[in-house]
């Protein structure tokens, strides 16, 4: 496996495994790889996957950090600043790094596959320039079904089924930069509801705070949540037009808001760079990726809209 990371480019690759036996072959031997050849590696998938890859590493695991991805995860667009992490802390002149990262499995909700499938993507854009960086992302034939696979396909470069080779699918640079336009369910009918300016900015934190009572979660929650959603409302005003709508719901265990503006957000990668000390913009998106369990930025040609979720815990 060490032999086609010559080249000194990020290497984005789906792995393509048949249960967690296979998983952990194939795993084990490219982070066997890594370690003799004095590469760093992170590895950021399920407890249990990291139980059985230390018990095959028997001790090989010197220079592999382990990570559960239902922490780092929990929220897609929090892996990709992890992801980076990892790379600032280890890079080095001539350092190769490798990762494995496992972001899509069964307990998904469907919500939150789409959300992981367009982290998948935009990992491309995040670390294009990231040399030397081989990131796998394996991928269950067992456990998932065949459209996965097949998306796995257009959203990785080169996929690894037996040998290494090119993905004749991969969508492409240009093509993940363009605005995410994938299709929201349409809210509830009962949905509560408020349009806001910045004179009545108030009445957006009231209604998620109001909502947040009502579905039972704790204080701590419902600050966390208004504090969100009151972020995302005052972007709609500095950069949306001055105006949007904002709407509440309850959904499965979980309280849905979204903020929609007229506003365009051109940065695919919004809200998953961590601000730099000073920087004039980004800190707002940013807070409301932190706070929130799921984050769905739909750029649509009338505007944007934004749905953050979270589960009452």
């Amino acid at each position: 496996m060490t032999s086609v990371l010559q080249q000194e480019t990020y290497r984005h690759e789906a792995l393509i495994y048949a249960g967690e036996d296979d998983f952990v072959a194939k795993t084990s031997r490219f982070l066997r790889d890594g370690v003799a050849a004095g590469e760093p590696a992170l590895v950021v998938v399920s407890a249990r996957k990291i139980e059985r890859l230390r018990e095959s590493l028997n001790g090989d695991a010197e220079g592999v950090l382990f990570a559960d991805m239902a922490d780092v995860g929990l929220n897609p667009a929090r892996i990709i600043p992890a992801w980076r992490e990892f790379v600032s802390a280890h890079s080095a002149p001539g350092q190769r790094l490798r990762g494995i990262g496992e972001p899509i499995y069964p307990e998904r909700s469907a919500v939150e596959l789409v959300e992981c499938q367009r982290h998948e993507a935009l990992l491309n854009v995040a670390f294009q320039d990231a040399a030397g960086f081989w990131l796998l992302c394996p991928y269950d034939t067992e456990a998932m079904p065949p459209e996965v696979i097949h998306e796995a396909k257009r959203t990785h470069p080169y996929l690894m089924n037996g040998d290494s080779q090119v993905s004749e699918s991969y969508y492409g640079l240009d093509s993940i930069s363009q605005p995410f336009s994938a299709p929201l369910a349409e809210p509830p009918a009962d949905a509560a509801e408020v349009r806001f300016d910045e004179a009545s900015l108030a009445q957006v934190r009231v209604l998620v705070r109001d909502q947040a009572d009502a579905a039972g979660f704790s204080r701590r929650q419902r600050d966390d949540l208004v504090l969100a959603v009151s972020e995302l409302a005052a972007n709609s005003i500095r950069h949306g037009g001055g105006d949007g709508l904002a709407r509440v719901w309850q959904g499965d265990g979980e309280l849905v808001c979204e903020i929609v503006d007229a506003g365009h957000l051109g940065d695919p990668l919004a809200g998953r760079v961590r601000p730099k000390t000073g920087q004039p913009g980004g800190h707002g998106l940013w807070l409301v990726t932190q706070l929130c369990d799921l984050v769905q930025i739909r750029p649509f040609p009338e505007g944007t809209t934004i749905r953050v979720h979270m589960r009452r815990r």
